[in-house]
């Protein structure tokens, strides 16, 4: 099998490339300086001269904040919607198979009831998750074999995320703020990586929700069980979103995902977020 992974230098993509090798695939990963996905014939030369079997999407615009300044709005919709577009159209050209990535902000994040990945109800509170679910509807409207997986808190070895600034700030400070009313479970991108590769290698292509086991917790939840495990002494206040405030975007309170569709699909879960943290703090150094 051929895979062609975009974003390459993402927390997502460097670890499916990882994965992929692992299984001995014949794999490519690329990012914008390889292939700007926003350049229709750049897309087209570099899909067309690899002819992958499989085109597992991860590049995109996830700034959430940056993407509300009236400067960015229009790059965001670029990568988001418009390179997703490309890519689609080219993997329909070539008959190949693609793997969008999205997420939990294509919904509204209202109530407490977890979202299940074929309803429709969408209503995203930012301009991420509405140019995010503008990409998934040009891989649905394009494709029929396409996998559109919507994915949560990631967080992974190659590039930022939540627990590398918590265990910077918690290093710093006796005392964190963090918010206790956004509801949803971390995806450890090593894990999820495996999973993409076990749909590729499938046809039971659809719509899914994947993150790690373990129930469904708030970011304070999270940075306690962070600090836990690290050995910080670090005192965590639970606050509410609006005590917080702070960001530009707004962000969903309700982020549970409703995974079972992978199981029932014949997909192995996710091992639990608790593990999945401990294994990544072995990999990180803090």
């Amino acid at each position: 099998m051929k895979v062609f992974v975009t974003g390459v230098k993402g927390q997502l993509g460097f670890d499916v490339v990882k994965e992929c090798e692992k299984r001995g695939y014949h794999v490519r990963g690329v990012d914008v300086e390889d292939m700007d996905i926003t350049d229709m014939g750049a897309v087209e030369r570099v899909l067309t001269e690899e002819r992958p079997d499989v085109v597992v999407h991860c590049a995109a615009w996830t700034a959430v904040d940056a993407a509300e300044e009236a400067e960015n709005v229009a790059k965001v919709y670029a990568v988001n919607a418009g390179g997703t577009q490309n890519i689609a159209a080219v993997c329909k050209k070539l008959d190949c198979k693609l793997i969008y990535i999205s997420t939990d902000y294509v919904f509204d994040g209202q109530g407490e009831t977890p979202w299940t990945p074929d309803q429709k109800d969408y209503a995203p509170l930012n301009e991420y998750g509405k140019s995010k679910l503008e990409g998934e509807r040009a891989v649905a409207n394009t494709l029929e074999k396409f996998f559109i997986v919507r994915i949560a808190w990631v967080f992974g070895v190659n590039g930022k995320n939540f627990i590398k600034t918590m265990l910077n700030v918690g290093k710093k400070y006796d005392t964190v703020r963090v918010v206790c009313d956004q509801i949803g479970t971390p995806t450890y991108t090593c894990d999820f990586a495996r999973l993409l590769v076990d749909m590729a290698e499938t046809d039971r292509y659809g719509y899914y929700h994947a993150t790690n086991e373990g129930g469904y917790i708030s970011w304070y939840d999270f940075t306690c069980e962070i600090f836990r495990q690290a050995g910080y002494a670090t005192k965590v206040v639970p606050v509410t979103t609006q005590e917080y405030g702070l960001s530009k975007a707004k962000r969903p309170f309700n982020s549970r995902l409703d995974k079972s569709k992978l199981i029932a699909c014949g997909f192995a879960p996710l091992p639990d977020w608790k593990d999945a943290l401990a294994r990544y703090l072995k990999e990180i150094d803090f």
